[in-house]
């Protein structure tokens, strides 16, 4: 990509971190720590990769993407309302009353959302039916799912791997947040799911592995992705849980925590900097 492609996407990806502030302060609730760390591949995905079209979400010919770490919506959501499928000023809604921007994506309600989800391990075995569906019915589009790497401690995650394998889903992607933390602390110690990327080879896929906060790395990923034939492929980006936030990068605590008044002005004093910084380059 060009140095003013990669800049544009680094300025996009900024602004959805900003977002992602903005809706978990406004919510006194959400999950800003896997926000942050997906906040570039929400980035990448609709403004780079995904064939969609925000004046008609549900075209049939779009691609997909299952939020299967569903707790993540914020970062989605900043992503869809920066690509324009809904006002950027109803971020802070999240969680309200009456909201269409609920805890848990809603594909029911919220515009740009391919798949409701929430409870873990489930998400993926929608992509892999979404995909296989595809097949059957002749259709082009690509069907794209991240994962948490706590997420991938669940037993179904591994049964729609062996799925998708089996009918050769080579367009299906799925892409695992290796941040390295869950809600409990480091998944290692809660229930080790290494090494990744040797146990999604063993289950018959391409794999790719990538620093998820290099677009360079991302596009090469995502071309690998689009070029494997006959074979599902799975990108292991590595990531810094709260990417962008000093006080949260790498804290377990900011799992499923909202900022309060304090954190809130103090991220987005440093996400307006880095915006800046980056706005000037």
């Amino acid at each position: 990509m060009t140095a003013s492609e990669k800049k544009q996407l680094m300025v996009t990806a900024c602004k959805v971190r900003m977002g992602v502030i903005e809706g978990t302060h406004g919510a006194k609730a959400g999950h800003p720590g896997g926000s942050l760390s997906a906040a570039d591949l929400f980035t990448y995905l609709y403004f780079k990769e995904l064939n969609v079209d925000p004046k008609n979400p549900k075209w049939e010919e779009r691609d997909r993407f299952v939020l299967s770490k569903g707790h993540t919506a914020p970062g989605l959501y900043a992503a869809l309302a920066h690509r324009g499928f809904f006002p950027v000023e109803d971020l802070p809604t999240l969680r309200h009353i009456g909201s269409y921007l609920q805890g848990h994506p809603n594909m029911n309600e919220t515009p740009g959302v391919d798949m409701s989800t929430g409870s873990l391990g489930q998400g993926i075995s929608a992509a892999a039916g979404m995909a296989l569906a595809a097949k059957y019915q002749g259709k082009n589009c690509r069907v794209y799912a991240l994962l948490g790497d706590g997420e991938i401690q669940e037993g179904q995650v591994w049964e729609a791997m062996m799925f998708a394998h089996h009918y050769k889903l080579d367009n299906l992607c799925i892409v695992i947040d290796n941040n390295g933390l869950q809600i409990d602390g480091k998944v290692d110690e809660v229930m080790n799911p290494y090494p990744i990327p040797e146990k999604l080879r063993a289950f018959g896929f391409e794999v790719a592995e990538i620093d998820g906060h290099d677009f360079d790395q991302m596009e090469a990923a995502f071309t690998k992705a689009r070029e494997t034939k006959g074979v599902p492929l799975a990108i292991v980006m590595k990531t810094t849980k709260g990417k962008g936030v000093s006080y949260m990068e790498n804290q377990a605590g900011w799992h499923g925590k909202a900022p309060n008044d304090e954190e809130y002005a103090i991220a987005m004093t440093e996400l307006k900097a880095q915006l800046a910084e980056l706005e000037a380059m």
